[in-house]
């Protein structure tokens, strides 16, 4: 049986939790003018965000105020269950207890929303009429055209080719929202036509679809760009899963000794660990943290920690984290949303710091763990949440090894209802891993700016 722990609309949270000023001294690092090397101020985002938003990306302040607006859409689907995977423990004859926030419960199907609904509404409130924007595997483009189209707006979306084909019932629910969705890279940017001149058939990436959707707002007045991962504000936003979870352990009278979650920019995992980081960083619990990213696709556990660009044309300013080189295309995996080059600078600068570590898994065994969790838990989940799936396994049977009982907690940060071609191909003895690409990633290292 699963054991669910439950809040009401009343104990959702009303601010959002800003990791900055607990972070360890020095290790936050600026981002950096790649013309001149200095540090950039917020004006430097001011021709995609609007100021509200640029604001909380530099923000020193703690905790920050959900607007009424954002907590009243939230309540569609917040507070979110937390669920302890009794069938799975059973499954894997294990002492460990282990629970998981599951985000799968929101309209869109995933945690994306929770940053999707702030951004809209902070833009809506600058004046903007239309957002334009990229998703990798479809969760944060479904979740950004649901925003918009509470609040009015027009949305474009550039979706990664790759997934583009993968995944087409991702891309209807967008146009369901409203949204119009073009396969990137695409002919209507200068971006996506320099990356089309080199390679024709391109499956595209999340790099090159934030260069599209960023030029795409930079040269349209009545249009900002929004971002699903990676910088500050965003992960800021995705904290309430995180606080709502600290409130549901207590009730259950656990903590939990591991704290996992996938990563690809890192949101969702920021999301559910920074409030327990808290902890960790204010010296009154020794958590484990641990990141779970696909081995062909492995920023953190084989990138270098060094200043990159956030896009794959060089557009963005430098930030400080962890990189494969922005121009790295990773292998078509159907873990879409994990295809990134780069890590949240707040994610990496915690690693760097060794407050968090990385495991990365290949495509196969990660679905070996999304069919063991599916059919004990009765949830499909989504590719990418998978790797935090075959984390907590690989800790739940490191348990039974020690006979320690330890509380293992993660983020099952979306359902794997629209990701059903991949579990056919899966199924069907299809699916294959990509090795390593160290040469291509090797090229692309090699071409990070030195720079800071």
């Amino acid at each position: 049986m699963a054991v669910k722990t439950l809040l009401s609309e009343d104990q959702m949270p009303k601010q959002w939790y800003n990791i900055a000023p607990d972070m360890p001294e020095g290790s936050l690092k600026p981002p950096l003018n790649p013309a001149t090397g200095e540090p950039v101020g917020p004006d430097a985002l001011a021709p995609l965000f609007p100021m509200s938003i640029i604001m909380q990306e530099v923000s020193t302040e703690r905790y920050i105020d959900i607007p009424e607006e954002v907590q009243e859409i939230y309540k569609l689907w917040r507070p979110t269950p937390l669920i302890r995977a009794m069938r799975l423990e059973k499954a894997l004859d294990t002492p460990a207890k282990i629970y998981f926030k599951y985000e799968g419960v929101s309209p869109a199907g995933s945690h994306k929303p929770n940053t999707a609904v702030p951004q809209a509404y902070y833009n809506k409130e600058a004046g903007i009429k239309r957002i334009a924007t990229e998703t990798g595997a479809g969760q944060w483009g479904c979740s950004m055209a649901l925003a918009t189209q509470m609040f009015g707006m027009e949305c474009t979306v550039y979706m990664v080719r790759i997934s583009y084909g993968q995944k087409p019932y991702r891309r209807s629910m967008m146009q369901v929202w409203g949204a119009e969705v073009f396969a990137s890279p695409t002919d209507r940017t200068n971006s996506g036509r320099a990356i089309l001149e080199g390679d024709a058939d391109s499956l595209g990436s999340l790099g090159i679809a934030i260069s599209e959707a960023s030029e795409d707002a930079a040269t349209h007045d009545d249009c900002n760009y929004a971002l699903g991962s990676v910088l500050n504000h965003v992960l800021l936003h995705q904290t309430v899963v995180g606080q709502e979870c600290k409130q549901q352990m207590e009730i259950a009278g656990v903590y939990p000794d591991i704290v996992i979650g996938c990563i690809g920019g890192g949101s969702n995992y920021a999301g559910l660990a920074f409030p327990f980081m808290k902890d960790r960083l204010e010296g009154k619990k020794n958590v484990e943290f641990l990141a779970a990213e696909p081995s062909s696709c492995p920023t953190v556990t084989k990138g270098a920690y060094t200043y990159d660009f956030g896009d794959a044309l060089a557009s963005t300013p430098l930030f400080m984290m962890h990189t494969l080189g922005h121009d790295f295309i990773p292998p078509g995996i159907h873990a879409g949303g994990l295809r990134y080059h780069a890590m949240a600078p707040l994610i990496s600068a915690l690693v760097d710091a060794g407050h968090m570590s990385a495991v990365a898994y290949g495509q196969t065994e990660i679905f070996d763990a999304a069919i063991t969790f599916a059919r004990a838990e009765a949830i499909i989940p989504a590719p990418e949440s998978s790797h935090a799936i075959k984390a907590a396994i690989d800790k739940a049977l490191a348990c039974k090894e020690s006979g320690e009982e330890k509380v293992i907690l993660f983020n099952l940060s979306g359902h794997g209802h629209f990701d059903m071609s991949a579990y056919d191909a899966y199924l069907s003895g299809k699916l294959t891993d990509y090795a390593y690409p160290e040469e291509k990633i090797r090229e692309s290292m090699a071409k990070i700016p030195k720079m800071g």
